[in-house]
């Protein structure tokens, strides 16, 4: 564990008296890997190795594995100072030698002055957080957008996805915080309903973080040319920017809206209920929860479409258009007796539910984990009919655990026989839970890109082809854990650097000047 400790260790001290160590996860790390941990943001994870400052290894309940480090931070109550806590807890109550609370000048409680910490902190936070969407936009955009002869527009929207509406739209959100915050007793500021008038637009983050991955990749691809690696490390000197690479900029708004329900249970818990602020900051905590749900809800639905793609590569014979063209998850799958006119001649069958649609396979005699496409049921057309134990007036035979698919356009009728009366209870519910999915994509404007359809199709196939499986790798994760940027060799001039980043001009005798360099100024 001391070793542990040694590794955790920031500028607020944390206990090396042996004391297990916790982590609270920043945002979701979603993984297919058995070594790997998989949370959600807020989870709370044990830290049991940390000598690797990328990749720690940690404990959730009974499960074991390594996580990125830098998806979590230390639990607050770790990595603060212990004078911040000088309420303690004796007996079951909160020590409350003089008044019942102890207070600091101006009647303040020692609650009121950790509200004054967290409100102080959210107010500059956001503050920091608007310099580098403004550093972004003007540092890297702005001059992205005038070479025209490295970048196209297409290219600029994967790299920067909609960072710019996020931008905007944080721009009105801090003017909105600054409104509330009251300077001179900041405990008294009423900012949950702020959160809560934003908490629609902020959901504009979940088109951001889907693009994140190929952001990365993008960046990855260009970064391997000299050129591009130059011409960006110019836009951060001319801007005045931090010693981060561009890749670190893009992942501060993924970081930022899993933070907002981190920092408003914070705030929340130093919240008397009798504040005025006190239900605002408790909807707003709920909404901000939701909104980080519904986006980390995307992240894995956008992830799950690899999965469908090579389910699909799997299956011989298949036929018509690909699954990802309609759907983009998988409610339920298992064995159900297909019943057909009209003969009423029974099947078995292994039956796929997605969104939109139904597949129906077929296993081989022989080898029963190989699957043959037989065909597909559209689900927007079919309504779904408990069926009675007993004989059936449709189809004229006896029936045990049955139900149907009726289709109200051209009345055709498909009756199906699970094997126990609880398996087809499951099937009835998944069929409930595919409808409320179509639903909900629908409300949330949820889809899939051409461009994710084909890239995920044409990995599964080039996997398929091989015959292997494919080796469990994470270049979205090294990805990110690649904070330092590349080094400009010293041989290169600065002026060449500077030069990288403005569009081309005529020659003049401007470049020749370095003290006279803006290259960015109109």
């Amino acid at each position: 564990m001391d070793a542990i400790i040694t590794v955790l260790k920031s500028p607020h001290t944390v206990s090396s008296d042996g004391s297990v160590v916790y982590a609270e996860a920043l945002w979701d790390h979603v993984t297919m890997d058995d070594q790997e941990l998989g949370f959600k943001a807020g989870d709370v994870i044990e830290v049991m190795d940390a000598t690797n400052k990328e990749w720690w290894w940690g404990r959730i309940l009974d499960s074991e594995g390594w996580f990125p480090a830098s998806f979590v931070r230390l639990r607050v109550n770790q990595d603060e100072p212990m004078e911040d806590y000088p309420l303690k807890v004796e007996g079951g109550k909160e020590d409350d030698s003089s008044s019942g609370t102890r207070r600091f000048g101006m009647g303040q409680t020692t609650k009121d002055q950790m509200r004054t910490n967290v409100i102080n902190e959210i107010i500059s936070t956001e503050r920091d957080y608007i310099k580098h969407l403004k550093d972004i936009c003007e540092g890297y955009i702005k001059q992205c957008r005038k070479r025209a002869d490295m970048f196209t527009e297409e290219q600029l929207k994967t790299i920067f996805g909609n960072i710019e509406d996020i931008y905007r739209c944080q721009k009105k959100f801090v003017k909105a915080l600054e409104k509330k915050f009251n300077k001179d007793h900041p405990h008294l500021s009423e900012v949950g309903s702020c959160f809560l008038e934003y908490q629609t637009e902020f959901q504009i983050y979940s088109e951001y973080c889907n693009n994140h991955p190929n952001a990365c990749m993008e960046l990855s691809r260009l970064t391997k040319v000299n050129k591009y690696v130059y011409f960006f490390e110019a836009c951060r000197l001319l801007q005045k920017m931090i010693d981060i690479s561009l890749d670190g900029f893009l992942l501060t708004p993924v970081q930022k809206i899993c933070k907002y329900p981190l920092q408003l249970a914070e705030l929340l818990k130093y919240t008397n209920p009798q504040h005025r602020d006190f239900k605002d900051v408790e909807a707003a905590l709920n909404a901000m929860k939701n909104v980080a749900r519904l986006i980390n809800e995307r992240k894995r639905r956008l992830e799950n479409i690899d999965k469908i793609a090579q389910w699909q590569s799997s299956i011989e014979d298949w036929e018509g258009e690909d699954v990802l063209v309609r759907s983009s998850e998988l409610i339920y799958s298992g064995e159900l007796t297909k019943i057909s006119h009209p003969q009423a001649k029974s099947q078995q069958r292994m039956f796929f539910l997605f969104d939109h649609q139904l597949v129906c396979c077929k296993k081989d005699l022989l080898r029963r984990d190989i699957l043959y496409y037989k065909s597909r049921i559209n689900m927007d057309d079919m309504e779904i009919l408990d069926v009675e134990d007993g004989k059936d007036k449709d189809f004229n035979i006896s029936v045990k655990n049955a139900f149907k698919l009726h289709c109200r356009d051209t009345e055709e009728v498909h009756l199906f026989c699970a094997k126990k009366p609880e398996q087809k209870q499951r099937w009835l519910k998944a069929f409930e839970s595919e409808r409320r999915q179509v639903q909900l994509d629908q409300e949330t404007g949820f889809s899939i890109t051409e461009v994710q359809k084909k890239q995920a199709m044409l990995n599964a196939s080039k996997q398929h082809h091989t015959g292997k499986p494919k080796a469990v790798t994470r270049p979205y994760y090294d990805f990110l854990m690649r904070q330092k940027h590349p080094t400009l060799p010293t041989t290169l001039p600065q002026q060449q650097v500077f030069m990288l980043a403005e569009p081309k001009r005529k020659p003049s005798n401007f470049w020749q000047n370095i003290s006279r360099l803006t290259p960015f100024r109109k």
